[in-house]
C-alpha cells in the first residue's frame, strides 16, 4: 500500500476512535434500540417465524448464531467500529482521484454527520451498517456497469451488511440500481430480491400490519430555525428530539447546509465527466423527498393509507432514514468541489467542527455497562425449561439505574432462552403507536394464556399488578429481577407465518451468498471452454 493510501486508512481509523473510543471499554452499550447480550438465544422469532412482524430479521438470527462463538460485547464493538471506519473508507475510495486529501474530505463528510450521530444515539446500528455499506455497493454497481467479469459477486458480498435489516436492504438495492445502470437492472433486482428474502417473505406472510398512527409520530422534525426541510437536507431531522446533538441547534447551520449542498452539486457536475453520478444524485433527491413526505401537504394521509392497506409499507414509517441516499452523492460531490476550491483541510475541519458532540461516544451517550448478576441467574433457571416468558412492567423500553437511567429496549428477549413476550406498543409525543404482536395485546388485557413464566424487572418505571403476581409461584427473587412460574400453563399454538416458504427464503439467500464466495475463491476460469485462435 502506498503512503497516501495509508493516510486514508489511518484517517478512517482516527475518525472511528474519535467517535467510539469509550465503546471499547468492557461492557455493553445499551441505548434505545441497541441491545446486545452475552449470548443471544437462537429461536424461531429470530428467523421470522415469531408472532410479531419480523422487524429484527435477519439480524437477530445472525447475531444469535455469532454469539454462540464470540462474546456479544465483542460483536457489538466490532460492529460499531465497522460503521464509522467502513463507511468512511468506502466513501473515500469511491472518489476517482489520486489525491488523498480529497478522499479524506469524502470520508469525513460521509462518516461524521448528523445522520450517523442521531442513528447511533438512538441505537439503529443495523441501519448504520447498511449505510456504511452503500459506498461499497456503489463501487460494485459501477463495476457491473463497466462489464467487469463476475462483478455480481462483489455486489452480493458488499450488500451483506446492508441486508441485515429491511431498510438497509432497500437502501443497498436502490444504490446498486442507480450505479449499475439500466442494462444490469434485472440482474441487480434479482440479487436484491433473493438477498432480502429472509425478511420480506415472512413480512408478506404475516397477518399483522403496522399502525398508521406511527406516520405522524415518526415524521421528520426541525432541529433549528431552518425547519424540517433544511434539517433533513443537512442529513438530520430525526423524529426523536432526545437523540439530537446539541450542535444541531447552531443558528449558522441552515446557511452552511445550503452552501455545502451547493458546493456538492458543483462537484457532481465536475465528477459526471468521470463517473455516471447523476442517477446516484437522483436517488439522493428521492431519499430527501421520502424523508420529508410526512411533513409535506397530504403526505401523512398518503402514508397512512399505504401502511393501513399494503403489507410491508410500514418501512415508510420513520421516513427520515431514507435521507441516507443523499449522504453519498453529497460526500463525493463535496470532495470534488473542494478539489476546485483548493480548501481540503478547511472543509474537513469545518465538517468536524459542525458536529463536535459526536466525539467520545457523544460525550457519555454511548457508555458500556455490565448486566447485574440477576440476569445470568434467571437465565440459568430458564435453560431447558418449557414455556414462554412474559415481561413486566408492560413497556417496550426501560430506564434501569444500573444503566444510568438511559432509555433502552428491554433486553429480556435477547438475553433469556426461549421465547419472550414484551409489550410492543410505543408512546411517542403523547400518542401511543399500537404494537404488532397479538400475544402482547393479550398481556395488556391481563391474559396470561400460553405463558409459562412471568419476569418482573425492578428499578424501571411502570406498575405491576400485585393481584396477578399473587396467583403465581415465585422461583427467583433478586434485587433486579423476580421470576414467577405460571401454574398449569398450556403452550399456545404457533401463530407465525408458514415455515416452508420462510425456510426456502433463507436457503435461497444463503445459496446466493455461498455461490458468490465460491466464485471468488475458486479458479472458475479454468473450467471455461478454451478460445481458439482464428
Amino acid at each position: 500500500m502506498r503512503p497516501n493510501g495509508l493516510k486514508l486508512y489511518a484517517t478512517c481509523a482516527v475518525l472511528a476512535l474519535a467517535a467510539l473510543a469509550p465503546v471499547l471499554w468492557p461492557g455493553y452499550v445499551l441505548v434505545y434500540d441497541m441491545v446486545f447480550t452475552p449470548e443471544q438465544p437462537v429461536n424461531a422469532a429470530a428467523f421470522g417465524l415469531g408472532d410479531a412482524l419480523p422487524r429484527a430479521v435477519p439480524v437477530d438470527a445472525v447475531v444469535a448464531l455469532v454469539t454462540q462463538l464470540v462474546p456479544g460485547q465483542l460483536v457489538q464493538k466490532l460492529a460499531l467500529l465497522a460503521i464509522v471506519f467502513g463507511g468512511a473508507l468506502g466513501a473515500g475510495l469511491l472518489v476517482p482521484t489520486d489525491r488523498t486529501g480529497l478522499r479524506i474530505v469524502a470520508a469525513v463528510a460521509y462518516s461524521w454527520n448528523a445522520y450517523v450521530a442521531e442513528r447511533l444515539f438512538i441505537g439503529h446500528w443495523t441501519l448504520l451498517l447498511g449505510y456504511a455499506a452503500l459506498p461499497w455497493v456503489a463501487m460494485a454497481g459501477l463495476r457491473m456497469r463497466a462489464g467487469e467479469p463476475h462483478a455480481w459477486t462483489r455486489l452480493v458480498l458488499a450488500s451483506l451488511p446492508a441486508v441485515l435489516s429491511a431498510p438497509g436492504g432497500v437502501l443497498a438495492l436502490g444504490t446498486a440500481l442507480a450505479t449499475a445502470g439500466r442494462r444490469k437492472a434485472w440482474q441487480v433486482l434479482a440479487i436484491g430480491v433473493v438477498l432480502n428474502a429472509p425478511w420480506w417473505v415472512p413480512s408478506l406472510l404475516h397477518d399483522g400490519l403496522s399502525d398508521p398512527a406511527g406516520v405522524e409520530a415518526f415524521s421528520a422534525r426541525g432541529e433549528n430555525w431552518g425547519g424540517p426541510v433544511l434539517s433533513v437536507l443537512g442529513l438530520g431531522g430525526i423524529w426523536n428530539a432526545e437523540v439530537v446533538p446539541v450542535s444541531r441547534a447552531n443558528p449558522a447551520l441552515p446557511v452552511l447546509t445550503v452552501l455545502l449542498l451547493g458546493a456538492a452539486v458543483l462537484g457532481l457536475r465536475e465528477l459526471s465527466k468521470r463517473l455516471p453520478v447523476w442517477p446516484l444524485a437522483g436517488l439522493g433527491v428521492l431519499g430527501a423527498v421520502l424523508a420529508l413526505l410526512a411533513v409535506l401537504p397530504g403526505g401523512v394521509a398518503l402514508l397512512e393509507t399505504l401502511i393501513e392497506h399494503v403489507p410491508g409499507a410500514g418501512l415508510l414509517r420513520d421516513s427520515q432514514k431514507w435521507v441516507a441516499w443523499l449522504a453519498l452523492p453529497f460526500a463525493i460531490g463535496l470532495a470534488v468541489a473542494v478539489e476546485r476550491l483548493r480548501a481540503r483541510l478547511l472543509v474537513a475541519v469545518l465538517l468536524l467542527g459542525l458536529l463536535p458532540d459526536l466525539a467520545w461516544g457523544g460525550f457519555g451517550r454511548l457508555e458500556p455497562v455490565q448486566y447485574p448478576a440477576d440476569w445470568a441467574a434467571v437465565r440459568e433457571k430458564l435453560v431447558d425449561q418449557p414455556g414462554d416468558v412474559a415481561v413486566y412492567p408492560l413497556s417496550a423500553f426501560r430506564r434501569f439505574g444500573w444503566n444510568d437511567r438511559r432509555t433502552q429496549l428491554d433486553p429480556a428477549p435477547r438475553y433469556l432462552p426461549g421465547t419472550t413476550v414484551v409489550d410492543d406498543s410505543l408512546p411517542v409525543g403523547g400518542k401511543v403507536v399500537a404494537g404488532e404482536d397479538p400475544r402482547a395485546a393479550r398481556l395488556r388485557a391481563g391474559d396470561l394464556s400460553g405463558i409459562g413464566w412471568v419476569l418482573v424487572e425492578h428499578g424501571t418505571p411502570g406498575r405491576v399488578d400485585e393481584n396477578l403476581l399473587a396467583r403465581l409461584e415465585k422461583v427467583h427473587d433478586g434485587p433486579e429481577l423476580s421470576l414467577y412460574r405460571v401454574p398449569g400453563a398450556v403452550p399456545d399454538d404457533p401463530f407465525g407465518p408458514p415455515v416452508a416458504p420462510v425456510v426456502l427464503a433463507w436457503v435461497a439467500a444463503g445459496s446466493l451468498i455461498g455461490a458468490s464466495l465460491l466464485w471468488r475463491r475458486l479458479p472458475v476460469g479454468r473450467f471455461a471452454a478454451p478460445r481458439h485462435e482464428e
